[in-house]
């Protein structure tokens, strides 16, 4: 596990350099780190933890998915938040190709560059994803190019496989559409997506890859034929979607579990509300003096994943990351480990014309309580 540099006004940096001791030892590195977080909680350097490829990855993310899906409309206050985030400690940044944040984000980091802020790209990780339209052979590097493009980057430090599924290629190049149209979901060739996922990593335009929203049993046929396994497998991750089994077999094949929707989903299509509103976790977050959310990312954070948190209120972004000098009690783990379990990404990918008719065949039945939802993800036509 390593700590991604921060700012030269970051009170650690501060500490550090007013230290007069004789060369540095870990243990003195740590104290000083203790005693900054103090000044800072909320500035603290985030936990890194190295993965089979690429450079340690952030404990945790700022997450930037915004509704509708494909809405570049804020694009300047996506941006805003970004450097709002920047300044509060955060340099692991997620998007996707769906989510319409990728420009955002290259705007934020070139003006952070520019400000001293930081002082390369490098300095950040960025974590993009393959939507399901490109997920067929030969659309893969394309795809992955036009990020870097929105991204204005040379790679990505992490690209997944957004979900277990393709949609069919539209007859005709350009125009607006659903960026989910149930009725046209086909079976992905994962053998042949993965192949250009490996060409991507190989080619140095993606420093590690991986997956999103994979099963147990999906990840196995994967690993059956993978030259480079995946890294990463980002799923949804809370109190109330636990993902013991999937987590145990991720450690077993050396893959991170990577958790998004933390919070249960609050504001998204997919909310889970049974997280926020759930009176144990509300009991635990007022025992403690914490927030809900503060209680359910360092429940995650102790299952040793890494978690992506998405709000672009500077105060709870503050909030989310201060949660590395406190833990959950034995019987307070206990008690989460009874709540019952659903998913809010439950049936977004069933349809009866499609590969999967039912969220158990999707989900290999590792979760599969969840509320049904039958509308469409819509692109907004304007864009």
């Amino acid at each position: 596990m390593g700590f991604l540099p921060l700012p030269a006004s970051h009170p650690f940096q501060s500490k550090l350099l007013a230290s007069t001791a004789a060369p540095l030892t870990l243990t003195t590195v740590l104290a000083i780190a203790m005693a900054a977080a103090g000044d800072d909680q909320a500035g603290s350097a985030v936990p890194a933890v190295a993965l089979r490829s690429g450079k340690p990855m952030p404990r945790i993310g700022l997450g930037t998915a915004s509704f509708p899906l494909g809405d570049a409309g804020d694009r300047p206050v996506v941006r805003e938040a970004l450097l709002r985030g920047l300044d509060a400690g955060y340099r692991h940044f997620d998007t996707a190709a769906v989510y319409g944040t990728e420009r955002a984000i290259g705007d934020a980091v070139a003006e952070a560059v520019r400000a001293g802020t930081l002082a390369s790209r490098d300095q950040v990780y960025i974590t993009s994803k393959l939507w399901i339209a490109d997920a067929h052979p030969s659309h893969v590097l394309p795809a992955l190019r036009k990020t870097l493009q929105n991204l204005q980057m040379e790679y990505v430090d992490l690209y997944l496989i957004h979900f277990p599924v393709s949609m069919r290629l539209p007859e005709a190049e350009g125009g607006a559409g659903p960026v989910l149209a149930k009725e046209n979901l086909v079976e992905m060739d994962m053998k042949g997506v993965w192949e250009e996922m490996e060409e991507c990593h190989r080619g140095g335009l993606a420093k590690a890859i991986g997956v999103s929203n994979f099963s147990c049993k999906k990840l196995e046929y994967l690993l059956s034929f993978a030259k480079i396994p995946p890294a990463v497998n980002q799923v949804e991750v809370h109190p109330c979607c636990r993902q013991n089994k999937l987590r145990v077999f991720c450690r077993e094949k050396g893959i991170q579990l990577c958790a998004y929707s933390p919070l249960g989903g609050k504001g998204a299509p997919w909310a889970n509300n049974s997280v926020i509103n759930c009176p144990l976790l509300r009991q635990i977050a007022h025992t403690k003096g914490k927030t809900v959310a503060q209680v359910c990312i360092r429940w995650v954070y102790e299952q040793g994943d890494c978690l992506i948190a998405k709000s672009f209120n500077e105060k709870r972004m503050r909030e989310n990351l201060d949660i590395f000098d406190w833990q959950l009690t034995e019987d307070e783990c206990r008690e989460i480990s009874t709540l019952p379990e659903s998913r809010g990404t439950y049936d977004f990918f069933v349809h009866e014309s499609g590969p999967y008719k039912t969220a158990q065949e999707f989900w290999d039945g590792e979760i599969v309580a969840g509320q049904a939802n039958n509308s469409a993800l819509s692109l907004d036509p304007t864009n």
